[in-house]
């Protein structure tokens, strides 16, 4: 099992950035696949970014290409999402997940969840 904890979020103005970490527990970390997700009030959540357990495959969602970047290191447990020129539609509880699938984007292949941060972009 592994245990997950947001951090990083706030209130940014359009255009700005904010970087996004995960804190993980366990001895386990490097064997999972991490993904970022956010979830818009009223809204399903939806894949963000994921990254495999060694760094070398990142994914990420069309409306975050070239603005986000995924990035993990194993030997301090941690997932990061670094997130440039931020829009105000990126506004939107955000959420670490992990999964034992090889780069998956459905939510439902992620076992576990962090319990989301808050951002808000305004305009």
């Amino acid at each position: 099992q592994v245990q997950l904890v947001e951090s990083g979020g706030g209130l940014v103005q359009a255009g700005g950035s904010l970087r996004l970490s995960c804190a993980a527990s366990g001895r386990t970390f490097s064997r999972y696949t991490m993904g970022w997700f956010l979830q818009a009030p009223g809204k399903e959540r939806e894949f963000v970014a994921a990254i495999s357990w060694s760094g070398g495959t990142t994914g990420y969602a069309d409306s975050v290409k070239g603005r986000f970047t995924i990035s993990r290191d194993n030997a301090k447990n941690t997932v990061n999402l670094q997130m440039n020129s931020l829009k105000p539609e990126d506004t939107a509880v955000y959420y670490c997940a992990a999964t034992t699938f090889i780069m998956h984007t459905k939510k439902t292949s992620y076992a576990y969840w962090g319990q989301g941060t808050q951002v808000t972009v305004s305009s």
